[in-house]
């Protein structure tokens, strides 16, 4: 009986085999692949607050929209690896014409190097880095997770160049961290802006390498039902079976150069044929920016910039031109209010007109292109830098070591957070009091943040530059707060045992608890700036600046992975049943009070700038 089950087990198999051998689309490749991401572990991002270095509240609190899904884009270059070989010692534009203004248009001055050579704007937070970092893109995942970047596109729109030997290792920096519950942007391509010979090369390469292949699937961006691919589709053969595959394969949606295209162009039907009856999106537009639309004139996509390199002059034309469309342009005129260049008038005009147009997808340019050749003449200027120039003509995101800091990512940030709508964090009602770590295992709003993260850095850069970091020490997953009549609790556990309180830089609390913006950075308190006495550490509250002063002494438990601490409410200045505290925990940064070193050092939860919230009795 037991072989007969058997022998019919295996023919109904067979039969299955068979009928799905024969089902119409079983064998067409766009259906073998699952339109779902994987389940990530939801750190509640959008719920951490941040003020930003100029002040700016990052915006916190729920949006009621409609019951349809937004979706940002932003443009990223892996093509660091190959530019990095082409330097000895990297130029920093910004550096050199603050330095010497008349350098601008001088061919000869001996602070270019060769023309060859790509030219950086300025020096990033992570230094002259290339795209196979393993420690520099973890932390970008992280960054634009926090921001809630839904896709980065690839700049492939030079030749036949698809930069594989970058976006290889950022597949497997960007799984690892998924693995790890980052949920981190999903990936699609930009290729060049016509169907040429170039284009077709590509959509091979890339369809061969990646797609076909089913390479890191859940890391694909769907749009309309298959992956996302910005590309020319006319120059596919559809009697070729390879290009029909390519062609069904994908949702195309053709980027354009153009800057200023008019509305009537987008709905004439000159235009859609000129696309195969595609879709456009723009990658860069000058304001106001241009719409596409859905097959029922809804708006599909728009594109939100830093700057542009146009002028109403001359359109097109050099980062270096005059008049330029720079971080401090608008359409009513230039920004020339203090810190004009790190408030970035140019991107809120910008981000104000997507915001009232609402279309589905948003494409911003962008985050790391960081380098530019120069040119003899390009646009009508001398000793020209087409696309990047200095702090003020330049359209990177990405934090600078410079005076740009991380003021555009929180801008970013904020705009997102408005465009696609927050949650918000619940107030706590109930009491809880803190004698144990076991007493902890009632208290269940838990703040969590990543694991593994704390690896070595050792890479070599631009001008053969090698970058190493070991600072990374304690692995920080998450945090509880709990609170009485009369104290406040904070709980921290790592992955692993933390180290001895005796290290530098040991497991610190940061508070702000009065809201006013006042103190260091924000932050009203902090907790182990001075390393702990046996069960006692202290809290210091700010005098201005990085600046402490003695407030009391905290009673601390340190078990295993596990640090708790006790602090009074009086301690705090927290008079109200009703209170709010921002809070966050950093291990070895923070060494000379500079915040910066939050992005760089050691571990933060959660990261740069943010903060967790406890609010009670709200």
């Amino acid at each position: 009986m037991y072989r007969n089950k058997r022998l019919y087990g295996i023919m109904v198999l067979l039969i299955l085999v068979a009928l799905m051998a024969v089902l119409p689309g079983c064998n067409n490749k766009t259906e073998q692949f699952s339109d779902t991401r994987p389940k990530v572990f939801d750190v509640m991002a959008d719920t951490w607050v941040a003020t930003d270095g100029l002040g700016r509240t990052v915006y916190s609190g729920d949006i009621d929209r409609e019951e349809k899904d937004r979706f940002v884009g932003l443009f990223y270059w892996t093509w660091h690896t190959r530019h990095s070989q082409f330097v000895d010692v990297p130029v920093n534009v910004n550096e050199v014409v603050s330095e010497n203004p008349d350098a601008s248009h001088d061919l000869n001055d001996p602070a270019w190097g060769t023309f060859t050579m790509p030219h950086h704007w300025d020096e990033p937070l992570y230094g002259y880095y290339d795209t196979d970092d393993r420690w520099v893109l973890r932390r970008h995942a992280e960054l634009l997770a926090a921001a809630g970047v839904d896709v980065i596109i690839f700049d492939n729109t030079n030749g036949t160049f698809t930069w594989k030997d970058s976006y290889d290792v950022l597949f497997e920096v960007f799984a690892e961290a998924r693995a790890d519950g980052v949920n981190t942007p999903q990936i699609a391509f930009l290729l060049p802006f016509n169907s040429g010979d170039n284009t077709y090369q590509q959509l091979h390469a890339l369809y061969e390498d990646i797609y076909s292949q089913g390479r890191y699937s859940d890391l694909w961006f769907y749009w309309k039902g298959k992956p996302l691919i910005m590309a020319y589709p006319q120059g596919l053969k559809k009697t070729i079976k390879e290009d029909r595959e390519i062609y069904d394969f994908f949702t195309f949606r053709p980027g354009i150069p153009q800057y200023n295209v008019s509305d009537e162009d987008v709905k004439s039907d000159i235009w859609s044929k000129l696309f195969d009856d595609n879709v456009y999106w723009n990658w860069l537009s000058v304001y106001p920016q241009s719409v596409t639309y859905n097959a029922d004139g809804s708006p599909e996509a728009m594109a939100l910039s830093v700057a542009q390199n146009w002028s109403a002059e001359l359109g097109l034309t050099a980062m270096n031109g005059e008049n330029v469309f720079g971080r401090t342009y608008t359409s009513s005129g230039y920004d020339t209010s203090e810190n004009a260049v790190a408030k970035g008038a140019n991107f809120a005009e910008q981000a104000q007109r997507v915001l009232e147009i609402d279309p589905e997808f948003v494409f911003i340019t962008g985050w790391n292109e960081w380098v530019a050749g120069r040119f003899e003449e390009w646009g009508g200027v001398i000793n020209a830098f087409p696309d990047e120039y200095n702090d003020e003509f330049s359209r990177d995101i990405e934090p600078t070591k410079g005076e740009l800091k991380d003021h555009y990512y929180y801008q970013m940030v904020d705009f997102i957070r408005q465009y696609k709508g927050t949650r918000v964090s619940k107030s706590v009602t109930s009491e809880y009091t803190v004698t144990t770590l076991d007493d902890w295992n009632a208290v269940d709003n838990i703040y969590y943040s990543y694991a593994n993260n704390v690896f070595d850095r050792d890479d070599v850069g631009y001008g053969k530059i090698r970058y190493t970091d070991t600072t990374g020490r304690n692995d920080i997953v998450l945090a509880k707060v709990a609170s009485d009549a009369d104290n406040v609790y904070f709980l921290v556990e790592c992955k692993e045992d933390i180290s001895p309180q005796t290290d530098e830089n040991w497991m610190r609390l940061l508070l702000s608890v009065s809201g006013d913006g006042d103190g260091w950075e924000g932050y009203d308190y902090i907790v182990n700036r001075t390393s702990p006495v046996g069960n006692e550490c202290t809290l210091e509250r700010s005098d201005g600046g990085w600046n402490w002063s003695y407030c009391d002494s905290v009673q601390m438990t340190l078990t295993g992975s596990k640090l708790s601490l006790k602090i009074p409410k009086a301690s705090l200045g927290i008079v109200d049943n009703t209170f709010t505290i921002d809070f966050k925990w950093t291990d070895n940064t923070l060494s000379e009070g500079d915040i910066m070193d939050l992005y760089l050092y050691g571990d933060t939860a959660p990261t740069g700038r943010f903060n967790y919230r406890y609010s009670f009795g709200g």
